[in-house]
């Protein structure tokens, strides 16, 4: 006798591709996830840290990672959804390892490939004065939990400048959602052609949490 999954799963495989950071060079970052009491990770890394990439020659600006992202959860209740906190570092001038940007999406809810441009901003000091002695001392503002970005509390307090971009890449499989009661609908299903590639994959810039 079949009985009814009292919990589902969705299974995310994908990569960190490339970022742009204005006026560095190289770059490495720090990626975690963030999800509700409800939810847990049943296999894949928790968090982690790619290695120290450069810009690219051939493609500009961008700072090439391909860094391979793979988790599978599990959860009774949607509320907490997953999300990918990012927050990326280098060395300054005086060789000091400083916060070059931070960034955070969800997981995409529809199953399907997403590519996604995740916007980076970084903590702006209260002062050109303390401007100048972050400068000096090599102590940049920044957060001593990176994961406080993926909630709304107190950010209205904080000072923040735009500083780039990450693009990740998403496959997302989900199972027992619809048997739970749940129905899923994509709000990217009223894209354009150009928007959506030949390989069915959706494209889009991540400005909720910008």
């Amino acid at each position: 006798m079949n009985t009814k999954p009292t919990s589902f799963l969705v299974f995310v495989n994908g990569a960190i591709e490339n970022a742009e950071v204005n006026d560095f060079d190289d770059l490495y970052l720090r990626f975690s996830y963030v999800i509700g009491k409800d939810w847990k990770i049943c296999s894949g890394l928790e968090e982690g840290t790619t290695q120290i990439a450069h810009k690219s020659v051939q493609l500009g600006s961008k700072i090439v990672f391909n860094f391979p992202l793979e988790a599978t959860f599990r959860a009774t209740n949607p509320f907490g959804w997953p999300q990918l906190v990012i927050s990326g570092y280098g060395l300054d001038a005086f060789g000091n390892d400083v916060v070059r940007g931070y960034g955070t999406t969800y997981i995409p809810i529809s199953p399907g490939r997403h590519r996604i441009r995740i916007p980076l901003f970084v903590p702006r000091s209260s002062s050109r004065f303390q401007q100048f002695l972050a400068w000096f001392f090599g102590r940049r503002p920044e957060f001593v939990d990176p994961k406080v970005i993926a909630f709304n509390a107190g950010r209205e307090m904080t000072r923040v400048r735009s500083h780039g971009y990450v693009q990740v890449v998403f496959n997302v499989v989900t199972k027992d959602l619809e048997e739970l009661g749940y129905k899923i609908e994509t709000k990217h299903s009223s894209q354009t052609s150009q928007q959506r590639s030949e390989k069915n994959e959706t494209t889009y810039v991540d400005n909720y949490h910008a």
